[in-house]
């Protein structure tokens, strides 16, 4: 089933899908934007990898094509083609590679990032000041950053408004299109990274209108670390060229050519060395679950949940740290506390998985997750009321 289907027709069988992940046995956990719970696919699709190699002991061939299978499930994710995907080893992976194909010695040097940003974004992009770049940050204004912030900031001279979808620390989602819009009204190109957001709603890189985006398989993807993807716009791929590279990113890769550098005509240029082969094997089962059950299916899943999360909340008093209209946030929920370390030990005593930023407590849902759940989390967290605001 496509991750764009209707989902009105859609009949899922949540018990059955959250039968496939484990830790529900043990735990409950509700932790996604941390790392994505484990499903025996997943597990199998590893094991595969390992009795291959004790079989084989090797087989490029069928290794290539095993990144070559991630690149098209990615490029279905984000409804790009494969052409406009890089798989790499990490989000940071793609940002260097991409920042090393960026110029900032001309008038166009100023590169526009949030409040909002994962600390690898903004430190990659700081970074590129030794290199001529201006970096200038947008900020919150009541606890959101509205448009017209962003307005504000990009100009004829910026090169790249480079943000995130959904913030790591409060749930936060900008409004894509929007930036897009004001953006490319202006001559500069966009960045989305969508570790937060991608498998948790549809999302088209071409409807939204987003030159390049980053993302990997640790959390909502439900593969695991060491395996990301660059997607980067048809039209712009051979007018950038990295010099952050390796073999897998020439034409040939079996040329093995040692005379020259000769990049890849599609996104495949921004690649570097070897791939992550197991961590590949790993990331096809996981996206195979998310395109099984489809992503219409999943963001409304994700949607009930958020609004049970946000309801509970407020029936107990407690502070939202993300904002409450549905449409400015992802999957997470996030709530204010006293001391939200301790609460997250008090929890996980309790065989209940969270997580914390910025002192708030930080719920992710996902599909796999349910109504009982929630409860289960409540009901500690009427017991914990102490490490809350």
């Amino acid at each position: 089933m496509h991750g764009q289907a209707d989902s009105q027709q859609i009949t899922v069988d949540w018990d059955a899908l959250r039968a496939r992940f484990p830790v529900f046995a043990r735990r409950t956990y509700i932790n996604s934007c941390s790392y994505g719970a484990l499903a025996t696919d997943v597990q199998q699709a590893i094991e595969r990898y390992l009795q291959d190699r004790l079989e084989l002991g090797c087989d490029w061939d069928y290794w290539v094509e095993r990144n070559e299978t991630a690149r098209a499930a990615f490029a279905r994710l984000l409804g790009a083609k494969p052409a406009e995907i890089a798989v790499t080893t990490s989000a940071s992976a793609g940002l260097n590679s991409l920042a090393s194909a960026l110029d900032f010695t001309g008038p166009r040097n100023k590169i526009v990032i949030s409040d909002y940003e994962f600390p690898t974004d903004a430190q990659i992009w700081y970074a590129q000041e030794r290199r001529g770049a201006r970096v200038c940050r947008v900020g919150e204004t009541d606890g959101y950053i509205p448009l017209e912030n962003f307005a504000r900031a990009i100009d004829a001279q910026t090169r790249l408004v480079a943000v995130t979808q959904v913030c790591f620390r409060n749930g936060a989602r900008l409004d894509i299109p929007g930036i897009a819009r004001l953006a490319h009204e202006h001559g500069a190109w966009l960045l989305v990274d969508g570790y937060q957001g991608f498998g948790t709603m549809p999302f088209d890189v071409h409807a939204a209108d987003v030159d390049f985006a980053v993302g990997g398989c640790v959390k909502y993807l439900l593969g695991t670390a060491g395996v990301g993807f660059l997607y980067v716009r048809e039209s712009l791929v051979e007018q950038l060229v990295p010099t952050v590279t390796g073999w897998f990113a020439q034409e040939d890769i079996f040329a093995m050519d040692t005379t020259r550098y000769d990049p890849a005509h599609s996104a495949r240029r921004f690649e570097t060395g070897t791939p992550p082969v197991v961590n590949i094997y790993a990331a096809i089962a996981g996206l195979e679950i998310l395109h099984e059950v489809g992503l219409p299916a999943i963001g409304e899943r994700i949607a009930t949940l958020t609004a049970g999360i946000k309801s509970r909340a407020a029936a107990a008093g407690l502070q939202l740290a993300t904002p409450s209209e549905p449409e400015r946030h992802g999957a997470m929920i996030a709530l204010r506390c006293r001391d939200a370390a301790a609460l997250v030990a008090a929890l996980e005593k309790r065989a209940i998985v969270t997580s914390h930023r910025d002192n708030n407590l930080r719920i992710s849902p996902h599909f796999y997750n349910n109504e009982q759940d929630l409860d289960t989390l409540f009901a500690a967290l009427e017991e914990l009321r102490e490490y809350l605001l």
